[in-house]
């Protein structure tokens, strides 16, 4: 799942909305919306997302949220390394092999201290 999927599955929960019911809603299939909550499908168009905004009505702040949970939710990324240390190929490749076999707790200390260095 990814982050904006476990978002939109919130919302959806909080609303007693089914999944059938914001895919009609939204002009989409339900196979689609539940291939995109579940990290199958890539992030959605600018279109889409906007009409997801105002389905749930949501106020700015929110509206933001869901942008930047879209923007971090492409589950098939590219890392182009080219012109940097060796140690970012190694990285991003090391990655791309063993991120599946981290614990959630570990994702989320690589995360934290990733952001927590960039600021």
């Amino acid at each position: 799942m990814t982050p904006l999927g476990m978002k939109l599955r919130a919302m959806r929960d909080e609303r007693g909305i089914t999944l059938k019911q914001m895919a009609r809603a939204l002009d989409v299939s339900s196979a689609y919306l539940s291939a995109l909550e579940h990290g199958r499908r890539g992030k959605p168009t600018f279109a889409l997302l906007q009409k997801i905004i105002q389905y749930f009505n949501v106020i700015w702040d929110d509206a933001e949220e869901l942008q930047r949970l879209a923007e971090m939710s492409d589950p098939r990324i590219t890392i182009d390394t080219a012109g940097m240390p060796p140690e970012a190929t190694e990285l991003a490749n090391r990655l791309a092999r063993d991120i599946g076999k981290l614990e959630p707790e570990d994702l989320v200390f690589l995360r934290t201290e990733m952001m927590r260095r960039l600021k």
